[in-house]
């Protein structure tokens, strides 16, 4: 019984040192958006249709990234092009195509199902929307050039030691 007394209370006071050592520290924080947020050139964030340097679409409406999305939140209706309206290169083209970012997990299945690489996850992470219809991202959403000037991406050759919370010994 003592035993469990002076070693809970030990634990505690480690506790409360560990807190008392980071009280008085400066903390570490970036002032999004004013500052620049680093990101790992593998992140993956938020999704963006691509074009081709002719400026048609690079999405042909297979739908197999609607296939391969394991949340089911992309909707692809294809379409057939004509002479007069042509968006995309191949004989189909997406006519509908949204993403439901509330259902989305960014495993990024959907770029790799992508024969064209028409779908990509760009870093950006600033998805927040006030409206949950604002979350469905639409075609046109989707295919506007998009670079945000608050990302960063670091460099995975050199390692760069950052001050963060995490105890180090």
């Amino acid at each position: 019984m003592i035993n469990k007394i002076f070693g809970g209370s030990y634990q505690i006071l480690r506790a409360m040192g560990v807190t008392l050592k980071y009280l008085f520290k400066k903390p570490v924080t970036n002032q999004f958006p004013d500052e620049p947020v680093l990101v790992y050139p593998r992140f993956r964030g938020r999704h963006v249709l691509k074009r081709h340097d002719n400026g048609l679409e690079k999405c042909i409406g297979c739908a197999l990234c609607a296939a391969a999305c394991p949340t089911q939140c992309i909707r692809v209706e294809a379409a057939e092009n004509t002479e007069e309206n042509r968006r995309s290169p191949g004989e189909r083209y997406a006519d509908v195509y949204e993403i439901n970012m509330l259902r989305c997990i960014f495993c990024g299945y959907c770029a790799e199902a992508c024969p064209t690489g028409a779908i990509v996850l760009e870093h950006d992470f600033a998805l927040a929307e006030y409206d949950r219809w604002d979350a469905i991202y639409t075609q046109d959403r989707l295919l506007e050039p998009h670079e945000p000037k608050y990302i960063q991406i670091r460099d995975d050759e050199v390692f760069v030691p950052q001050e963060s919370w995490r105890v180090t010994k």
